[in-house]
């Protein structure tokens, strides 16, 4: 899939890392500067998608089975992408995503267990190719990341600590397969050092300036 002037910018990390806040002061900085950027959700976004995620975060559907979990996630964005991101980029707009193919590989793949070529090959499918022209990732103990949420947990969330340990994990391993896109941040900082750290980076891309 072929954009035209439109950059595509996505953040990750495990629940509660601190990226909600840094997409909205980037969303904030880019429009500031006159660089039309919208901002998207995952799993949601759009009508189709966010009927999806009630699915997804219901926690009285404790049997959904994980391969479920990861189509549904897969399903969620292939809309998503087809609705809003595509579209977005087309006319020369940015995006920010909140989460996007990564999240599969690191909760469906490192936690859930399920085989992350298999992911890889989902994700591709799903979103005709398209991948972000950087990733922020947000790397943050589960500990501290318990520490901020508190007990306000979706389905996902209330897995608990194994889980988002093993989330983490999966997505440094991510993170050393797409090293030319995936940017680790040290998320125990406070947001203004993160903001700037995010910020120098896209000008080193010249994705802003």
């Amino acid at each position: 899939m072929s954009t035209s002037k439109g950059k595509f910018i996505s953040f990750e990390g495990i629940d509660a890392c601190g990226k909600s806040t840094q997409v909205k002061l980037l969303l904030a900085e880019m429009n500031k500067n006159s660089n039309c950027t919208v901002l998207v959700r995952e799993p949601g976004g759009s009508t189709i998608s966010e009927e999806i995620r009630q699915i997804l975060l219901n926690d009285k559907l404790d049997d959904m089975s994980f391969r479920t979990e990861a189509l549904l996630m897969t399903g969620s964005r292939a809309q998503l992408t087809n609705e809003k991101i595509y579209p977005t980029l087309s006319v020369g707009k940015n995006v920010i995503a909140d989460r996007y193919s990564d999240s599969t590989l690191a909760y469906q793949g490192g936690g859930r267990g399920l085989d992350i070529k298999w992911l890889i090959e989902l994700n591709r499918f799903a979103t005709n190719n398209l991948n972000p022209d950087v990733t922020f990732l947000l790397d943050l103990h589960p500990n501290e990341a318990l520490n901020r949420r508190g007990n306000d947990n979706d389905r996902i969330e209330k897995a608990g600590f194994e889980l988002q340990m093993k989330v983490r994990n999966s997505y440094l391993e991510i993170a050393k397969l797409f090293d030319d896109r995936i940017v680790i941040i040290d998320g125990h900082q406070n947001q203004n050092a993160i903001h700037t750290e995010i910020l120098n980076e896209l000008n080193r891309r010249k994705i802003i300036s």
